[in-house]
């Protein structure tokens, strides 16, 4: 099997991933669209929600200019989305995916540089990194604002590559838990592209993403990444 170069960069997702979501994302969709006039009950509501589980893990602001179709509108809805997401944060109802320190350690250990990326606004990522006190513990935390586009476009992926020096896109890990995870790093060329199952979608659908691994959630990264650092994934 030809082997590819060794890994240099893990670009892991926030909501879902390597933080537990709970539904929060889910509740503060909710209030967003009740700020904005969406009657809670009728099948416009019903197609929003669908919508809105379907595109997990892309920018929040394109979310609700999809679904709304009015830019004034969804830079409202969003501005309520992340006023009621902070809220649920600040009551402590956030926390880390089980066992995630030990994949945080055990990348450092590898040698790896570490990027966390977002479809939250850099306001809301920083809240959240601050919150579980993981501000220093990635070089790079990046949201749709700071790349050019969100997921499932590469541009968060590429954009880390370039800004950490990266010596080849295929150098890259990345591990998420969506559909539109998996098609940013399969866009982008990342090697390894893992789905883990802690979050949004479930098998399938991160296999359609593009995923070539998928785990149960991204404690089990590890010794996949231990496996690949060093000699570089194979081809799949």
């Amino acid at each position: 099997m030809t082997r590819g170069v060794p890994l240099e960069l893990l670009c892991l997702d926030l909501a879902g991933t390597t933080v537990a979501d709970d539904g929060l994302v889910e509740a503060a969709f909710a209030v967003a669209l009740d700020e904005v006039g969406v009657p809670r009950d009728g099948a416009e509501r019903q197609t929003m929600e669908e919508r809105v589980a379907a595109t997990m893990g892309t920018s929040k602001l394109e979310v609700f200019g999809d679904l709304l179709g009015d830019g004034a509108r969804a830079e409202r809805a969003n501005r309520a989305f992340e006023a009621a997401y902070e809220g649920l944060v600040r009551r402590g109802d956030l926390h880390p995916i089980a066992g995630v320190q030990g994949t945080l350690l055990a990348a450092r250990q590898l040698g790896l540089k570490l990027v966390f990326t977002t479809g939250f606004s850099p306001a809301t990522r920083d809240l959240v990194l601050a919150t579980l006190g993981w501000v220093d513990a990635a070089d790079l935390a990046l949201s749709p604002a700071d790349a050019g586009r969100g997921r499932p476009f590469p541009d968060m992926i590429l954009t880390a590559v370039l800004r950490l020096q990266v010596s080849d896109v295929a150098a890259v890990a990345v591990a998420g838990d969506t559909w539109a995870d998996m098609a940013a790093g399969r866009r982008a060329g990342a090697s390894l592209v893992v789905g883990v199952l802690s979050g949004a979608d479930r098998r399938q659908r991160l296999v359609e993403g593009g995923a070539t691994h998928v785990l149960p959630s991204v404690a089990d990264l590890p010794p996949l990444l231990a496996t690949e650092a060093h000699d570089g994934p194979g081809l799949r």
